[in-house]
C-alpha cells in the first residue's frame, strides 16, 4: 500500500508504527513535497468514496484564508474543492492509505488501521 503522509502528523505516526507492528509493507509519500495532481486526487476520492469536502481539512491556515468551510457542497464546486487542496496539499486529511487492493482508506482510526492491515494479509501482503 501507499500511505500519503506528513512526517510531523501524530496519526500519521500511529498508522506506521501500527503498519510496521502487523508487518504490513508500505510505501511513503510525503505528500507535502510530491503534491497530488487534481487527476490523481481525484482517483483518491473515488477509492475512498468520499467527496472533496469529506478529507478537506477546514480549519487550516490556507483554507480559513479562503474561507473553505462556507464554499458549497455539491457536484459543480466540488473541483473547486479539488483545486484547492492540489494548491494546498496540507488541506487533504492524513494519513490516507491506498490499498494495493484498489480501495482506500483514511487511516486516523484503530479500526480504519486494523482494516488495512487485514484487507493487506487477505490480498497477500
Amino acid at each position: 500500500m501507499e500511505i500519503w503522509h506528513n512526517p510531523a502528523c501524530s496519526k500519521c505516526a500511529t498508522a506506521r508504527a501500527t503498519l510496521d507492528e502487523a508487518r504490513v509493507p508500505y510505501r511513503l509519500r510525503a505528500y507535502l513535497e510530491q503534491p497530488p495532481s487534481a487527476a490523481e486526487l481525484t482517483e483518491v476520492l473515488r477509492r475512498l468514496g468520499a467527496r472533496a469536502w469529506d478529507i478537506c481539512r477546514t480549519g487550516e491556515p490556507a483554507a480559513v484564508a479562503q474561507g473553505i468551510a462556507d464554499w458549497p457542497r455539491d457536484d459543480a464546486e466540488e473541483p473547486r474543492w479539488i483545486a484547492a487542496m492540489v494548491a494546498h496539499p496540507e488541506l487533504i486529511q492524513r494519513p490516507i492509505l491506498l490499498l494495493d487492493d484498489g480501495g482506500a482508506l483514511v487511516g486516523r482510526t484503530a479500526e480504519a488501521l486494523d482494516l488495512a492491515a487485514r484487507r493487506t494479509a487477505r490480498d497477500g501482503g
